[in-house]
């Protein structure tokens, strides 16, 4: 909402990766850092062979672990799709239809051309504990809308905002900053 000032989630969009009752997890997907896939590939030692991201933005996924990196991607099966297996090391299924990978292999996979086609990389992610985001809704901290892919890989990083709005029929001027409960 226009009323949260915390710099690190003013006009976020946050892609919620879990949410349990011991605490919610997200990847902040509209903010992006100063350097591309190019450079963290560079600092990682790896060639980066997917002239298709070299320009892409490493995404400010959160103000937690900002030293470590999240990949959410389309999944990449072991096998056929039926066994729903990954194939990469640390990977969590989301609700949806997404991956997320916190292990290096994925980005080995990039750099030799292969690896998920749609890829969003970030540093850092977004947590609440235990209640904590239930908490915020409850004082209209945020608003929420279910996941759209399209939002993540088919928008331009500076309209996600606007259109995550959209798909709850709301524009940014029809916000107010002041919170109110009915």
């Amino acid at each position: 909402m226009p009323g949260l000032e915390d710099e690190a989630f003013a006009k976020s969009v946050v892609y919620l990766c879990e949410h349990s009752e011991r605490g919610a997890l997200g990847l902040v997907i509209n903010k992006p850092s100063d350097i591309n896939l190019k450079n963290l590939f560079d600092k990682v030692e790896l060639p980066l062979r997917r002239d298709d991201l070299s320009q892409t933005p490493v995404f400010q996924g959160g103000p937690v672990q900002t030293e470590r990196g999240f990949v959410l991607h389309e999944p990449i099966f072991a096998g056929d799709a039926a066994s729903n297996e990954s194939v990469y090391a640390s990977t969590m299924t989301i609700p949806g239809g997404l991956e997320m990978t916190t292990s290096k292999d994925v980005l080995e996979a990039l750099s030799t051309g292969a690896g998920p086609r749609k890829v969003l990389v970030s540093l850092g992610y977004s947590a609440w504990g235990e209640g904590q985001l239930e908490s915020e809704l409850a004082e209209n901290s945020w608003l929420t809308v279910g996941a759209d892919i399209s939002v993540i890989f088919d928008t331009p990083v500076e309209q996600r905002y606007a259109r995550a709005l959209k798909l709850l029929g709301l524009e940014a001027w029809m916000l107010s900053p002041d919170a109110g409960h009915a």
